[in-house]
């Protein structure tokens, strides 16, 4: 029998957004499923790509592979969608102590780091402006990705094709037989899916966190700022200003201890009245160990899953890793296979 399409993609978080083209630019037949629900993380995402674990001060996991490939691919989307997502910016690092400031001098003098960060200064005059006792640092390769822009762009590209359904998938809703995955009218040799936090996988954890969406008309920032959270400007006078990590009771949603947190946070990098224009929350879905969730769960289905905080870096190696291992019969990285947490029988 025939199948609609090539590959069947359930969700269209960032995951599911960047795993549809990939295998799109392979010249694939491909189906979106999806339903928008509360609590998703990619719709509230501030799209922060920083590659330095700043606790640390050291590069987040093959940060220079995983910068060169994302940056090409969402310029690259940015060109097939007339569209602009990604916007190029230095991080600032507002030193806390003269330990933190030190570390920071001690990472310069080794090469590998030292392509991903700088002693400053950086080129923007409000940064000299704010409290920074012990100076600051720069992380020179970051940038901040428009999720809410590219989902919506996303969105409207895939329903004028007829290839993306809003509808909700149960697991009695998935129909497999010999000629592969039956879902709500399409069909095809293969699913992936890319469920995020509604997942239930091994070594899968659901991470929440709340951010805001500021207005602060004083705060001339063209750059982006950490000490305790990040601080993005988006422009118009707007901010976005995140994020927290909760661990309990993650589906709750907005709180007002979450704001009342941020806005302390937010006050001890920038003074000035601030106008709360969104309070927003979702659900990060994490691995145990950090690490991407990648493989196949059944013969016709695989997964897409554990991007994290860092989504917007990871999602595009994850997501061509993924489809040569699935196509072409490339191994899995150890790392992020996801059978590193299945118990062996």
């Amino acid at each position: 029998m025939t199948c609609t399409h090539d590959v069947i993609v359930l969700g269209r978080g960032l995951a599911g957004v960047v795993m549809s083209e990939t295998l799109v630019r392979r010249g694939l037949r491909v189906a979106v499923i999806d339903k928008p629900r509360a609590g998703r993380a990619s719709w509230v995402a501030t799209g922060i790509v920083n590659p330095i674990v700043l606790r640390r001060t050291l590069p987040s996991w093959r940060a220079s592979e995983m910068l060169a490939i994302a940056g090409a691919f969402y310029r690259d989307l940015e060109q097939r969608y007339h569209a602009r997502f990604w916007h190029p910016m230095p991080l600032v690092e507002l030193f806390p102590t003269a330990h933190e400031a030190g570390i920071w001098k001690l990472r310069l003098k080794d090469p590998a780091i030292a392509r991903l960060i700088s002693a400053g200064p950086v080129g923007d005059p409000a940064v000299a402006e704010l409290p920074q006792p012990y100076g600051h640092g720069v992380v020179q390769r970051s940038a901040w990705l428009d999720v809410r822009a590219l989902m919506t762009a996303h969105e409207q590209r895939w329903q004028a094709t007829g290839d993306l359904l809003t509808a909700d998938v149960k697991d009695g809703d998935v129909r497999t037989d010999d000629a592969g995955v039956h879902v709500h009218g399409f069909s095809a040799p293969l699913m992936i899916r890319c469920t995020g936090p509604f997942d239930k996988l091994p070594g899968l954890v659901q991470v929440g966190g709340e951010g805001l969406t500021v207005r602060m008309e004083r705060c001339r920032l063209k750059t982006m700022v950490h000490r305790g959270i990040f601080l993005m400007p988006e422009g118009n006078d707007r901010f976005r200003v995140g994020a927290t990590f909760i661990w309990d009771d993650v589906w709750k949603g907005p709180s007002d201890e979450g704001r009342a947190w941020l806005l302390d946070q937010l006050a001890r990098v920038v003074g000035g009245p601030v106008e709360v224009v969104e309070h927003w929350a979702g659900v990060r879905p994490a691995a145990k160990d950090r690490r991407p969730l990648l493989g196949r769960v059944a013969p016709n289905i695989a997964v897409l899953n554990g991007l994290g905080s860092r989504g917007v870096t990871l999602a595009p190696w994850c997501a061509e890793h993924l489809m040569a291992h699935l196509l072409d019969g490339v191994g899995l990285d150890p790392e992020a296979d996801i059978t590193r947490f299945q118990v062996p029988a």
